[in-house]
């Protein structure tokens, strides 16, 4: 299992786009991800789940990543969290 933290740094936090964004790039890998927001989890492969989340600014999120390509899954999301999903 593979885990890091890493927290949301755009203004806007994780709306609509940048979570589809977040969902397609978390589909792409094998491993089952999960994105914990203190107590509240959810698949990083579920639009619906990541938006329920809330996730605003300066929220810390862990996400972790069980499978075959657990490692890079976890660094892909983490890259486009700090990326800031290109919107600054």
């Amino acid at each position: 299992m593979a885990t890091q933290k890493v927290t949301i740094l755009n203004k806007t936090g994780i709306h609509a786009r940048p979570a589809s964004i977040f969902v397609k790039t978390a589909s792409g890998f094998k491993s089952d991800i999960t994105v914990y927001k203190g107590a509240a989890k959810a698949s990083a492969k579920s639009l619906i789940n990541i938006l329920a989340l809330g996730l605003s600014k300066d929220v810390e999120l862990e996400i972790s990543a069980s499978g075959e390509d657990e490692n890079e899954a976890v660094q892909a999301l983490v890259d486009l969290v700090n990326s800031k999903f290109g919107e600054e």
